[in-house]
Formats: structure tokens, sequence, C-alpha cells
């Protein structure tokens, strides 16, 4: 049991790389190929400081999967936390140093000191740095053109799918599909781990550059939690 939560806990902790991507706004001018279309993206982020939205994480298919729901709060260069509603109370928090996720029903907090190039994996993304490592590592194309399509089947919510899939087996997935509406919102990614295992973040109520203060990323443990250190990798030096 405790094996089980470890490996989902770190499948959704790798996410996060991704994760931060999907909650921006694009920069919107005429799109002639997807490669441009993601390179606006990166020069958006540029200018994007903080943000704060709604977000569901989707892990597996089907009867197996599993829902994550919560409030993401992201500030530039290092700063992140998710506060889960589902389930009731865990808790992640980034700062680029350190990574903490407190898990309530277990009345455990993991904590991890994080290597030198983990604020380029954690944070990093919701910049045009963190895009750019994407673009290299990745190659990019339209899903079903550059034409507005249903989000899902049914959906009257249409969106620009773009697709990317990695150039080697060293990135975190193998294919990431970004769903970007009409008002420019990166609204979902689907990614699909080494594993073929796959992992949907949905973003709603978008906030940009709102002034979050530091304090939002400050997390103080229950004195109750048992703590798990360095549960990812040990740390360097």
């Amino acid at each position: 049991m405790k094996h089980n939560i470890m490996d989902k806990i770190k499948r959704i902790i790798f996410s996060i790389t991704f994760l931060i991507l999907s909650s921006e706004v694009l920069f919107a001018q005429e799109i002639v190929t997807a490669v441009s279309f993601f390179e606006n993206i990166s020069t958006y982020y540029g200018d994007v400081f903080d943000y704060e939205a709604e977000i569901s994480i989707t892990q597996g298919t089907g009867a197996d999967a599993s829902v994550s729901s919560g409030v993401i709060y992201y500030k530039s260069p290092n700063l992140l936390r998710i506060d889960f509603t589902e389930p009731n109370e865990q808790v992640i928090c980034a700062t680029g140093s350190d990574l903490l996720i407190y898990l309530p029903k277990q009345v455990v907090v993991m904590t991890q000191k994080l290597k030198r190039h983990s604020d380029a994996t954690l944070a990093t993304m919701a910049s045009s740095q963190g895009l750019d490592l994407l673009e290299k590592g990745y190659s990019i194309s339209y899903l079903d053109g550059p034409d507005p399509v249903p989000l899902e089947e049914g959906s009257n919510e249409l969106v620009t799918k773009l697709k990317l899939e990695w150039r080697t087996t060293e990135q975190g997935f193998r294919q990431i599909e970004m769903s970007i509406g009409k008002d420019n919102l990166i609204r979902r990614m689907k990614a699909v781990t080494p594993e073929m295992e796959e992992v949907q973040f949905d973003f709603v109520g978008i906030e940009i550059n709102q002034n979050i203060p530091d304090i939002r990323f400050e997390y103080e443990v229950p004195a109750s939690a048992y703590e798990i250190k360095n549960f990812l990798f040990e740390p360097e030096g």
C-alpha cells in the first residue's frame, strides 16, 4: 500500500514539470506553423510573474482512473503550491530548493532537497526559458490542424491542439497534447509517460500577475506528521 502511494506521488511530482505550463495566456497573432504558435507562448511567458487556477489531475483511464483536484499557485522564479480539495487537505509546495508533500490520510509529510537543476524542472517551465527546453526536447505539430476543434467529443468548447513528441527517451513524457482555447488559454494537457500511463491536467479560471504574496507559499506541517526525507533521490553533496 505504501509502495503504491509513493509511486503515485512520484508520478504527480514528475508531472509538475509539465503541469505548470498549462496555466498561462498565449500571445495571439496570426499563426503559420505549429512551431511559431508554440514560440509565441514562450514570448508571452516572459511577462507572466505569477498565476492562480483551479486544477484537476487525472491519472489513468476508464474505471482505473483517479482524479485529484484543487487550486494551484505559481510565482516566478521557483515558488509553487497546490492546495487539494480532493484528497482534502493534501498539499504540495515547491521552492526550487525544497519540495514538500503533506498526505493527511497517512499523516505523513514527504520532503526533498532538490538537485541544482530542479529549478528548471519544477518551476521555470512557466517561463520562456522553460518552454525553450520543451521545444528542444520535443517535435511540435498541430494535432488536428490550426483550426479550432471540440475539446472532447460532445463538447461545445473549441480549442486548437498541439502535439509534442519526444526526440529522445531522456524526456519526461513520450507525448504531450496541449489544448488551447479561443480565449488564448491553455485549457488542457494530456501526457503519456514512458511506461505508457496517461496523465491529464485541466485548468479553469486562470488569473495571471495578481501579485501573489510569498507567504502564500509557506506551509506549516502539522506537528503530528511523520516525515520521510528525500523520497525521490539523494541530494547532491
